[in-house]
């Protein structure tokens, strides 16, 4: 995975309404501590969560924050940890009163940890799961210790969690989609032989990004003017989607493009390519998550962008959420601004649902250097005459 991604009012364009997320509008109103929090309130200086010392002072009880892992994608230690420690802190919790862990990649830490958190007075879990079984595990221990559970940035299917906070990600793969088709007519690419990649299969938000990338790409491969050279399993792990990579240009050495859902996956299938000698320009290449590797690409002209999820936004709107939930306080409708299919339990999720952005040279310098997502020394780092291209001053 790796590292998107984001309130939104485009609708999900998929042949399934079922797996989508749908945004709503609402008003404004605050909880009765009089924090007037939206989801368009986040900005790069935390200023939204100053205002929520009154919700925080209320609260009772810990929060714990349970991320995933550290090799789907680099995002949760690099960004997600602190932005959310920065986050809590700036509402004015102290470092008695929330946890911020990563469960290592292992659905065992991760209950464990949910159930020591518990034991230990959390009131409110946020937790990113490694997948639905854990998941499901987690917030049924939860609901029968009366302990409240936001799914963050993927959703628990079948799960019993109050509130989901993500990007929209049929969205996410929507930009994914858009950018192959506008790479494809940018770099000349006659006759697309196109390779559609996915994230792992237990993952929901890989259902919802190929959901997107799937509604773009199926007319042209309906129409003839594409043509789909294969689909494989799907996964989150590079080593495991280079191989697939691999084992499929091997089988067709016409493919010539390939929807790859996330930087991490499609680095070291750019590494493969430029092996091959393909040259810049030539093997249109798609990602998200803007990790440093990715953004290298796309400036030297291996990628064709990326699908950015300002993390920041996203920590800060569950952190939020998570406050209003310890200080028993229902969220302001304005936070809340969507809902999200759970097509297991047959259940629309209320949701915050954020915005995320496709990110190519032309406006690099305007968002991931701008959000001191990436320093742009270390991008720039080989790359100085596509830096200033760029307009990005190292």
């Amino acid at each position: 995975m790796s590292l998107t991604a984001a309130a939104l009012t485009l609708a999900a364009c998929s042949s399934s309404s079922s797996s989508s997320t749908t945004t709503t509008s609402g008003s404004s109103s605050s909880g009765s501590s009089g924090a007037a929090v939206t989801a368009t309130s986040f900005t790069r200086n935390f200023s939204a969560m100053a205002s929520l010392k009154s919700v925080a002072a209320k609260g009772k009880g810990n929060i714990t924050v349970i991320l995933p892992d550290t090799v789907s994608s680099a995002r949760y230690t690099e960004f997600d940890a602190p932005y959310l420690t920065k986050a809590f802190e700036t509402a004015g919790l102290t470092k008695s009163q929330f946890t911020v862990e990563n469960a290592q990649g292992s659905d065992s830490t991760q209950l464990t940890d949910a159930q020591t958190a518990i034991t230990n007075g959390a009131s409110v879990l946020v937790v990113d799961p490694l997948d639905s079984g854990v998941g499901k595990q987690i917030e049924t221990y939860a609901k029968a210790h009366g302990v409240a559970v936001i799914d963050y940035d993927r959703l628990t299917l079948g799960g019993s969690r109050s509130y989901y906070v993500s990007f929209n990600n049929v969205q996410v793969g929507k930009l994914i989609g858009q950018g192959l088709v506008s790479c494809v007519s940018a770099w000349h690419v006659t006759k697309p032989n196109v390779l559609v990649m996915r994230g792992a299969p237990t993952d929901n938000n890989a259902t919802l990004f190929a959901q997107g990338y799937d509604g773009v790409l199926s007319s042209y491969f309906s129409s003839g003017k594409w043509v789909k050279a294969g689909q494989p399993a799907g996964t989150w792990t590079p080593t495991v989607a280079e191989t697939e990579f691999q084992q499929a240009y091997t089988a067709d050495p016409k493919i010539n493009a390939a929807l790859v859902p996330n930087d991490e996956n499609a680095a070291p299938i750019i590494t493969y390519l430029k092996s091959l000698h393909i040259q810049p320009k030539t093997f249109p290449i798609t990602g998200q998550d803007a990790t440093l590797q990715g953004l290298q690409n796309i400036l030297s002209g291996y990628q064709c962008g990326t699908a950015y999820k300002p993390i920041y936004l996203e920590a800060q709107a569950a952190a939020a959420l998570a406050l209003y939930l310890r200080a028993g306080e229902k969220p302001p409708s304005g936070l809340v601004n969507g809902t999200t299919a759970d097509t297991v339990s047959n259940t629309q999720v209320p949701s915050v649902l954020l915005t995320p952005e496709w990110v190519t040279p032309a406006n690099m310098a305007a968002t991931v250097i701008k959000d001191n997502f990436v320093p742009a020394s270390q991008l720039c780092t080989g790359l100085s005459s596509a830096c200033a291209a760029a307009g990005i001053k190292a």
